[in-house]
């Protein structure tokens, strides 16, 4: 079995490129990726997942159920089978489970872990290290669990053993999917009904993925922004086949590339369009991009389509607020869009990127005017003039979509733009360069 991934690949610099052509598929949604996994761990009975992202980090969350005693054949191609060994079937892992570079896992893993009747510890790498994990074990140790972080309230998370765990009523604080779902995850296994209300839509593949895994659970649209999801703890869930859908947040900087460079007509395959996941195309949208959705589909409960894209040169906009948990990911290549648009963009409501892989507003705020682009910071966005962009070395602080960003601006630019610290590509993307080539951009691995 293979422990390497063949498609790893890194990226050094991005030149000037000339209109993109082409039909291609991204790899699979990471999300998703992370999820099926988990509930195919977790579930009773044999589970094939096809379109699996193999990337780092996805294939982190499967290491770590493999330690805790889960049988997995793959992935190859996409495609892994998982014995699930039930709700109560997982062991002590005789090591710290590392996750890598990825909060997703890192925080549902708590929600999981937080119930189970051993001790464990998650661990990550130098960037995860630093991302806050308090909005996650505050509300688990609300329902009994018993974790510690360090004095900063960042990683490593022990988690000790539990007998059981208490039902809440939990308001998230912020919107946040990966917080709502270590809640839901966790309860699971309490002694009666969770609930968990978010003030804004965020992505719902966990309880998309409850109810395709057999497990029942309750959404109930409060008003436009406000959602409570309940369920019920002491159920179990049964395996199911899962074909994941290709990653709309790796799609967007194929969007978005095809939108900034002249003479661009690309079309994208089999993408997710889960409509807490499509504020990239709204927001490319308003600012004049020709983005038209086909071949609309479900499938395994998740809504498909593909996506055409043609070149017609973007305009400035003031970004609505209420989009941004819809595009959460996709800010950083939004950033780019930005600056290649004619006129004022302005990104507010978005303070949350400052806790993602890197300090996401900081970053791109830096790299932008590295190129020469106009950029003003505020502590919740940004706003950019758009302007013919210059060469330059970037600085992606490891950031995996900071550097597939500053990629894309390479297409655009007049001088090659250089990229540093860019291994992370392999995380979300592993054959990023691959595909970019493909469609006529100029990258160096």
């Amino acid at each position: 079995m293979s422990t390497q991934n063949p498609l790893k690949q890194s990226l050094s610099s991005a030149k000037a490129a000339s209109g993109l052509k082409g039909v291609i598929r991204v790899p699979g949604d990471k999300s998703i990726s992370h999820r099926s996994v988990m509930f195919s761990s977790l579930a009773e009975g044999t589970s094939h997942i096809r379109g699996l992202l193999e990337g780092e980090d996805v294939m982190a969350t499967l290491a770590a159920f493999r330690a805790m005693g889960v049988e997995a054949d793959g992935p190859s191609n996409g495609e892994l089978t998982i014995k699930g060994v039930g709700m109560r079937g997982l062991i002590a892992p005789e090591t710290d489970l590392d996750m890598g570079n990825s909060g997703t896992a890192m925080r549902l893993m708590c929600g999981i872990l937080a119930a189970q009747q051993f001790a464990s510890k998650l661990v990550g790498d130098e960037s995860l290290s630093k991302r806050p994990m308090r909005r996650v074990t505050v509300p688990l140790t609300s329902m009994g669990a018993r974790t510690a972080t360090d004095e900063n309230g960042c990683p490593p998370i022990h988690i000790r053993a539990v007998d059981s765990l208490e039902p809440i009523d939990y308001k998230l604080p912020m919107a946040s999917a990966q917080v709502k779902s270590a809640v839901l995850l966790a309860a699971m296994y309490a002694d009666g009904e969770t609930s968990v209300t978010e003030p804004a839509p965020t992505r719902d593949h966990t309880e998309r993925m409850l109810r395709a895994y057999g497990y029942e659970c309750e959404v109930e649209k409060i008003s436009d922004q406000v959602t409570t999801i309940r369920l019920r703890g002491g159920g179990k869930l049964t395996a199911t086949d899962i074909d994941v859908p290709a990653d709309i947040s790796s799609a967007a900087f194929f969007m978005v590339a095809a939108s900034i460079v002249p003479g661009s007509n690309l079309k994208l395959e089999h993408v997710c369009v889960n409509p807490t996941r499509t504020g990239i195309v709204d927001i490319l949208k308003a600012m004049g991009a020709d983005i038209r959705m086909t071949n609309p589909r479900a499938i395994g409960g998740e809504p498909v389509a593909d996506f055409e894209i043609k070149y017609v040169g973007l305009k400035g906009c003031e970004i609505d607020p209420k989009l941004v948990p819809l595009a959460i990911d996709e800010f950083p290549i939004l950033c780019v869009a930005a600056a290649c648009a004619d006129g004022v963009t302005t990104i507010s409501g978005a303070e949350e990127l400052r806790h993602k892989e890197s300090d996401r507003i900081a970053v791109m705020v830096e790299g932008l005017r590295a190129l020469g682009a106009e950029v003003q910071e505020h502590k919740d966005g940004m706003v950019v003039t758009g302007g013919a962009l210059g060469g330059g070395e970037i600085q992606s602080h490891h950031d995996h979509r900071i550097a597939m960003s500053f990629a894309i601006a390479g297409a655009v630019a007049s001088e090659p733009v250089i990229i540093s610290g860019a291994e992370t590509v392999a995380t979300s993307f592993p054959n990023f360069v691959d595909l970019a080539n493909q469609v006529g951009l100029n990258i160096d691995a």
